[in-house]
């Protein structure tokens, strides 16, 4: 089976965020990066069944040059070569924009599975992986919890996780896009052997432009301001003796929260 994995690098999720002076987004500098939770369990999986069916896994990635560091972690941990369409100035910035990025750069690949993240950790829109099957006309399963491929039928069945408890196994005709949900199984780390043989693996770059997208004309997502909540309440730590502190917080209850 040829498997193509979409993964999706985004800010690490031990770091501690500061908003820029602009209000736009994080401020990156120092910030650590990192597979996407959700992207590393689809690679996960995309090499559980080449081990089973044999063939290729190919990452499939948006970003910038720096985006390299995550891609080859997943050479790494097992796939065989990627794809890295260049986005420097970070135009790609929704949904849409991205899943026609990623059709754009299948055009001229042939795979049977197509398996993505359900959501991405920065942004969580989680339509990026049903937009891109929208778009190459194939079958899809979202929230995909096992998966079950069947080359010699040309057929997958996927068990997805539905609502209140409830789970659902779904087939259909190869080639399909599967979205995986995080914590369907154990990741595996990758070795040194891994580490040493991905220095050497390709990565081949396209950059955005040779795509011949307009995405101006696609939908578009803005953040027009980026903030940390607000607290709308404060504390208040009470000083003096007990007498003096009990008559001050009566005072309060009775007059300022008007409990009393």
């Amino acid at each position: 089976m040829n498997i193509v994995t979409c993964l999706k690098e985004v800010p690490g999720r031990e770091t501690r965020y500061r908003i820029n002076s602009a209000q736009s987004w994080i401020d990156e500098s120092g910030v650590t990066a990192e597979i996407n939770e959700c992207d590393e369990y689809a690679l996960e999986e995309a090499l559980k069944l080449k081990e089973k069916h044999a063939g290729e896994v190919t990452i499939l990635s948006i970003g910038r040059t720096r985006s390299e560091k995550s891609i080859r972690k997943g050479l790494a941990m097992g796939a065989d070569r990627a794809i890295l369409v260049e986005d420097e100035e970070d135009k790609v910035r929704s949904p849409h924009a991205a899943a026609a990025v990623l059709a754009g750069a299948l055009r001229d690949e042939e795979c049977d599975l197509i398996l993505a993240g359900t959501q991405s950790d920065d942004f969580g829109y989680g339509q990026t992986g049903t937009i891109l099957a929208q778009l190459l006309g194939l079958p899809h399963a979202t929230i995909v919890m096992e998966v079950e491929a069947l080359p010699e039928q040309g057929k997958v069945k996927a068990l997805r996780e539905m609502e209140a408890g409830w789970f659902q196994w779904v087939e259909m005709p190869l080639p399909a896009v599967l979205t995986i949900q995080a914590g369907i199984s154990q990741v595996r780390y990758a070795s040194l052997k891994g580490i040493m043989q991905a220095k050497k693996k390709e990565i081949r770059r396209i950059a955005l432009d040779e795509l011949g997208l307009n995405l101006d004309s696609l939908p578009r997502l803005e953040v027009s301001r980026l903030y940390f909540e607000e607290s709308a309440s404060k504390a208040e730590i009470l000083q003096g003796d007990t007498e003096t502190v009990v008559n001050t917080l009566v005072d309060k209850l009775r007059k300022e929260a008007r409990v009393l």
